[in-house]
Parts: C-alpha cells; sequence; structure tokens
C-alpha cells in the first residue's frame, strides 16, 4: 500500500534526521578563508526552517501535496549534494 502524501513526507523528514547534520554546529559555520563550495551554513539554515515548517504543518493536519513533495525532497536531495562537496558528509556512492 502506498504512502498518503502526509506519511511520505514524514518519512522524508525521518531520513532528513538521520542521514544529514541537521543539528550539528560544525555545520552552521563558515568554511576557513572562504573555501565554501556554496554556502552550507545557509542551506543548513534553510533545510532547518523547512523541516521545522513541515513538522508543525503536518501536526495542524496539512496535507502536502505531490508538489511540495517533490521540491523538498529535491531541495534535500541538492543541499546534501553540497554538504558532500565540502566534506561535512560522506557520499553515498
Amino acid at each position: 500500500m502506498k504512502p498518503t502524501t502526509s506519511e511520505a513526507m514524514q518519512n522524508i523528514i525521518s531520513q532528513v534526521k538521520t542521514e544529514l547534520p541537521l543539528y550539528d554546529e560544525s555545520t552552521f559555520t563558515c568554511g576557513p578563508e572562504n573555501s565554501c563550495i556554496g554556502c552550507p551554513k545557509k542551506l543548513m539554515e534553510m533545510l532547518e526552517s523547512e523541516v521545522s515548517y513541515w513538522e508543525h504543518a503536518l501536526a495542524r493536519g496539512t496535507k502536502p501535496n505531490f508538489d511540495e513533495l517533490y521540491r523538498f525532497g529535491k531541495m534535500c536531495k541538492n543541499i546534501k549534494r553540497g554538504l558532500v562537496r565540502n566534506n561535512l558528509i560522506k557520499s553515498d556512492s
């Protein structure tokens, strides 16, 4: 049986919390000598904001649509790629 959009969003949030250093202080600092590719600090702040928004929205009973699921999942994937580029997390492959 396929999950509802609310369950799918909760699954994505759970995966983000286990795979990405969401609340790790080291990811909320700027790199030495501006050596960052993209800004991991801003990426993590954006991700934290979106996760918080969706947790509260789901708790209120708001159901995400497929476009919101797609955009949130894509954003998480791109942020993960940025963290890998900055050597803050290891690549899956």
